[in-house]
């Protein structure tokens, strides 16, 4: 019962709260440059392990921090390894919710295959059954998986939203609620275009989908403003949460702020200016100005 009440409390918060999602789920590949970013270099571990404990150690610092408010946030991606790692004793997920009041989600996808018809499919996730249990086991509530679209291929964009409502209705039918992630390249030629076939593969999508389905919509900020307020008034998607996608925070925010109704769920651009070798004064204020400029574009 207790997790079914917080299933819904957490659905409501996701659903009609004031805020942004975190994006704190840096994976495997990409977790080196987030710690060269934050000031650690490679020099400063030996092996695998030793970089997860020291991502483990940046992410709680963010997290932990007091500017760190579900005033602001609404939830935070995590990475697998970060789900099964504690804070204060609490595996993140329950220390997420139970002590800061902020939705949890896990990063499912297994990276990218190589470019074909102008997009990049996700990669198999081989153990997505069990990944998803272990989920479950550990309170998460939602999951989020990236695909990526570099040309106005319909039959690439295509391929890619099936692939991600395929997966997400797996995820769905574990009682987890999908955050879908077709990524359209800021830097694509046709990223407009992109954009035009995207919208109406999502929404072919949404209108196959049962009543009592729910899905969230990750995607870049469009090129044309409010272009996604169908998709964000469908009765189907919980939420749309938006990219920075490579643009700088100032842009991403600009950007996101001209977009009604779409909220952001910012990674790289979240932890701009975040340095290890920073005193907590001056870390926690840093990113008290960022999750408060965020969040002024969230809710425009």
């Amino acid at each position: 019962m207790k997790n079914r009440e917080r299933y819904i409390a957490q659905l409501n918060r996701m659903h009609s709260g004031k805020g942004f999602i975190a994006a704190l789920d840096q994976s495997g590949g990409s977790t080196p440059k987030a710690l060269s970013q934050y000031g650690v270099e490679e020099s400063s571990y030996t092996n695998e392990e030793e970089m997860y404990t020291l991502v483990h150690e940046m992410r709680t610092r963010i997290i932990k921090s007091p500017a760190f408010d579900s005033k602001y946030i609404l939830g935070a991606i995590l990475f697998e390894n970060t789900m099964d790692r504690k804070i204060d004793e609490q595996y993140t997920a329950d220390y997420l919710w139970e002590k800061k009041n902020i939705v949890p989600f896990l990063k499912v996808d297994k990276g990218l295959a190589d470019l074909a018809n102008g997009v990049q499919l996700m990669k198999p996730i081989s153990n997505l059954d069990e990944l998803l249990t272990r989920a479950v086991e550990r309170n998460v509530f939602g999951t989020k998986m990236r695909s990526v679209i570099k040309e106005a291929n319909t039959i690439g964009i295509r391929q890619i939203v099936e692939q991600q409502f395929s997966v997400g209705l797996q995820i769905f039918e574990k009682g987890l609620i999908p955050i879908i992630e077709p990524e359209v390249d800021i830097y694509s030629a046709d990223k407009e275009k992109c954009e035009e076939i995207l919208k109406e593969e999502i929404l072919k999508q949404l209108n196959a989908l049962d009543k009592d389905v729910k899905v969230m919509l990750k995607l870049s900020i469009p090129t044309i403003n409010d272009f996604y307020k169908e998709l964000i008034s469908d009765p189907r998607v919980v939420r749309v949460v938006a990219l920075s996608g490579g643009y700088t925070r100032e842009d991403a925010n600009q950007k996101l702020s001209q977009n009604h109704g779409l909220i952001a769920s910012f990674s790289r651009a979240l932890s701009e200016g975040l340095f290890a070798d920073q005193s907590n004064v001056e870390f926690n204020t840093i990113l008290e100005h960022t999750i408060k400029e965020i969040y002024v574009a969230s809710i425009t």
